[in-house]
């Protein structure tokens, strides 16, 4: 049976599939738009378990606002063709809506089948969350693949954005040195006391020399006490009069 151009451009606006995938479907489906989705469906799940093993090391991350409440999400894909396709980022700002909407339980096992077959490869979902604050700031990074939501009890829009940003380009591990756990601590004093004794550093100042270690470390770890990357004469707590960080969270694609 022929299709209509029309019949095509229509299913390929419902889907995002390519013309001639939509074509093909439409001809198998008889011209019944609804059955050629489900066609298509069936052919994107059993696509989709064949490049189940494939590695998505390309991806880009979308935020969205709306009064008190911002919505993130991470998506990875194969590519960075795709990763770069203007559709693939549309569709992954849509399901920032998506989740703006329906919180953190909300199900994008259909949507990653449906996107995953109209680019051709395999998306997953990297990460989501879903925050509130009496003032948030977001920011994402040129290439779309970072991205970060500041939560503040107040502040500047831009004075927000300006730390959201230091944050996309220090990657903080914590708010203030007194996070950082004793644990990572811990992995890094056994790193520096290995290079302390491949440099034969008498053992009488080697726990000196590691008590400043630590605290360097927490300090530049910290979001609070590193150096602000617009004027590294400031640090981010100098930044702030009055208001107040509650959180951070940043995503790497």
């Amino acid at each position: 049976m022929s299709v209509s151009i029309d019949q095509i451009k229509a299913l390929r606006e419902r889907t995002g599939i390519s013309m001639t995938a939509c074509k093909t479907a439409l001809e198998e489906a008889e011209g019944d738009e609804d059955k050629a989705i489900e066609l298509l469906r069936k052919k994107g799940a059993a696509k989709a378990a064949e490049r189940s093993d494939r590695a998505t090391a390309n991806g880009v991350v979308a935020i969205v606002e709306k009064d008190n409440k911002a919505a993130m999400i991470s998506l990875g894909c194969e590519t960075d063709f795709v990763a770069k396709n203007p559709d693939f980022l549309k569709r992954a700002q849509e399901l920032a809506e998506k989740l703006l909407k329906e919180g953190e339980d909300a199900n994008f096992e259909e949507d990653l089948t449906n996107l995953g077959m109209a680019m051709g490869e395999k998306v997953v979902l990297n990460d989501k969350k879903v925050v509130t604050g009496a003032k948030l700031g977001s920011y994402i990074h040129l290439n779309n693949r970072i991205g970060v939501v500041i939560a503040a009890s107040g502040g500047s829009n831009e004075l927000i954005k300006d730390i959201a940003m230091h944050v996309a380009a220090m990657n903080p591990k914590n708010l203030s040195p007194e996070d950082i756990s004793d644990e990572l601590l811990a992995k890094e004093k056994e790193i520096w006391a290995e290079q302390l004794k491949a440099e034969g550093k008498p053992e009488a100042i080697v726990e000196k020399i590691m008590e400043g270690k630590a605290k360097k470390f927490r300090e530049e770890s910290a979001l609070l006490t590193q150096a602000f990357v617009k004027n590294p004469d400031q640090l981010i707590k100098d930044l702030l009069s009055g208001e107040k960080i509650d959180g951070f969270w940043r995503f790497e694609a």
